[in-house]
């Protein structure tokens, strides 16, 4: 049994003081708040953990490094197929391992990773189907952090176009053996497997419920840009979210990953299904994607949560403000969104098959995120304005499971792992 004496706790019902948080094998056992000062101390404002529902661990590779470029989304991709030809195992293990450590620092106790990058250069499996996915798992494992394999179907290059060479990496051949192999997988205390269609251009119509047929979260890239739209709308003269309604695809456990450009007909499917959307606002907005109705689709019955997707930045309140700030620019009005609603969408470990986690109560999974209240960013604020002041720098003490991985902004798994993970992104560069 584990003590954590907490200055501030976000609970359910609100922040309060003095909160006794008693962990036991992972979980809470039991929340008192106005308690006496006894355990460990954590000064400041616990939180609940926060959740990464999308990640593109790799793509952590390209910060820095294309601000230069002008163009789209598509000639974006082009530098990013560039370093997915250039990993292998060993080094996705290291490049992630150091991701993942970032996230921990910045107050992510989960992460749904959307894996597609399966395979050998050309295509041809490794010798274990899945090394690629072990490698994400262990870096995990290593970096503190709960995760999410969201293996990703991947078949096509494009509405009716095979794979090139990059792509090859990919693709299983059929959703058929795209399932066998994710079979293979086994889930453990703090890795789970969820699947992934990975968009409605790379699995073609007739295969989108095969990917369908699992239990546990479904994530889809939908509507990120116009032209995946468009090309839908010329091939099957129906948006990609009718498309997926049409085959039974939409229901309470697909997350629809972006979900920027949709018609409202679309904004009114979704919510029918009570399915989820991910909104990535850094990535959204680095990529040049646009704006999507964030506001609409809560309004419409979609669950919201948020994440890193490309990790250009990696911090869990920037993040999540982006959602309100964003609406803001859109809508020009502010107060879109209460501070409650934009920590719920934060802390919804759900989305990526973590239903135990979420809040501070009896029976929930032992995540805790410590803020310091006196930074240069956090000074004088009220409490409850920690999602709007605050960074990712602002945290202190993470624990994870019952864990403790980050003790006074120190990660206590891995020394110097921004220095780990310069050396590794250097190397695949230079490679």
């Amino acid at each position: 049994m584990t003590t954590y004496w907490c200055e501030r706790a976000w609970l359910p019902h609100g922040i309060a003081d003095a909160v006794r948080i008693e962990v036991d094998g992972g979980k809470i056992t039991s929340v008192t708040a106005n308690a006496p000062r006894e355990g460990t101390v954590l000064s400041g404002l616990t939180l609940p953990g926060f959740a990464n529902g999308h990640s593109h661990a790799f793509h952590r590779a390209l910060r820095g490094r294309t601000h230069h470029d002008r163009g789209t989304f598509w000639t974006w991709r082009e530098r990013m197929y560039s370093l997915a030809s250039r990993l292998e195992p060993d080094s996705y293990y290291r490049l992630a391992r150091g991701v993942y450590a970032e996230m921990v620092l910045a107050g992510y106790t989960s992460v749904g990773e959307f894996h597609y990058l399966h395979h050998a250069p050309g295509g041809k499996p490794y010798a274990e189907p899945n090394a690629m996915g072990e490698a994400l798992r262990q870096a995990a494992a290593d970096a503190g952090i709960r995760l999410t394999l969201l293996d990703t179907c991947y078949l096509a290059g494009g509405i009716g176009i095979e794979p090139d060479e990059v792509q090859r990496r990919f693709s299983d051949g059929s959703a058929t053996k795209w399932a066998q192999r994710v079979g293979e997988l086994r889930e453990g205390e703090t890795f789970r497997v969820g699947g992934a269609i990975h968009s409605v251009r790379a699995v073609p119509e007739d295969q989108l419920s095969e990917v369908d047929r699992g239990t546990g979260p479904l994530h889809i890239h939908l509507s990120e840009q116009r032209a995946e739209n468009e090309q839908c709308l010329a091939a099957y003269g129906r948006t990609p979210t009718e498309l997926l309604h049409d085959h039974g695809v939409l229901g309470d456990r697909l997350t629809a990953v972006h979900a920027t450009h949709l018609t409202p007909l679309d904004v009114e499917r979704l919510g029918a299904a009570r399915s989820r959307a991910c909104f990535c606002p850094t990535t959204e907005r680095d990529l040049g994607d646009g704006i999507g109705q964030a506001r609409t689709l809560l309004d419409a019955r979609v669950r919201l949560c948020v994440g890193s997707d490309s990790n250009a930045i990696v911090d869990a309140f920037e993040e999540t403000r982006a959602l309100e700030l964003n609406e803001r620019l859109a809508s020009e009005q502010r107060g879109r969104f209460s501070a409650e609603e934009l920590l719920s969408a934060a802390t919804d470990h759900g989305a990526i098959g973590w239903d135990e986690v979420g809040e501070l109560a009896p029976g929930a999974g032992a995540d805790l995120v410590t803020v310091r209240l006196g930074s240069m960013r956090t000074a004088g604020i009220e409490p409850s304005g920690v999602v709007f002041a605050a960074s990712g720098a602002d945290v202190r003490n993470v624990v994870v499971a019952g864990r403790e991985i980050v003790r006074d902004g120190v990660h206590q798994l891995i020394d110097r792992p921004e220095t780990v993970l310069a050396k590794e992104i250097e190397a695949l560069w230079q490679s």
